[in-house]
């Protein structure tokens, strides 16, 4: 089976990326391919390195309330790039009315905090194992 390629990222000002850490700790035990790209990542860069790394997703963290703007501009740039077959994906402090509204725009999935590292597993391979198929062969 072809290795999935996720892009965990931590976009703005937000310092705090235990949870991003945690994340990306589950998903590479599981099997997965994860490129942290660190804390205070512009859109752009974040896009940039899903382009490059030829990534089936990107999994954004935002605690610090932005998560509207930044998925938002994540979102916009992949459809600039033609990209749109990446996956957006992610979690952090948000609302149960801005997860709906962030859905409508295009996120695939919204993890709360407390969500266990498992269900974020198992949805990362249901959601994305197909693609890595497609991708490697």
């Amino acid at each position: 089976m072809a290795s999935i390629r996720v892009i965990i990222a931590k976009p703005g000002l937000d310092g705090h990326d235990r949870g991003a850490k945690v994340v990306a700790r589950a998903l590479r035990d599981a099997g997965v391919e994860v490129i942290y790209t660190g804390l205070h990542q512009t859109p752009e860069q974040i896009v940039a390195a899903a382009l490059q790394e030829d990534a089936d997703a990107i999994g954004l963290s935002i605690l610090s309330g932005a998560h509207m703007t930044q998925f938002s501009r994540v979102l916009e740039l992949l459809r600039e790039q033609d990209a749109t077959d990446i996956t957006v994906f992610g979690g952090g402090i948000i609302p149960d009315a801005d997860i709906a509204e962030l859905q409508e725009l295009g996120v695939a999935k919204i993890f709360t905090p407390g969500a266990p590292t498992q269900d974020i597993v198992d949805w990362v391979r249901s959601a994305l194992g197909a693609r890595a198929e497609t991708r490697a062969g």
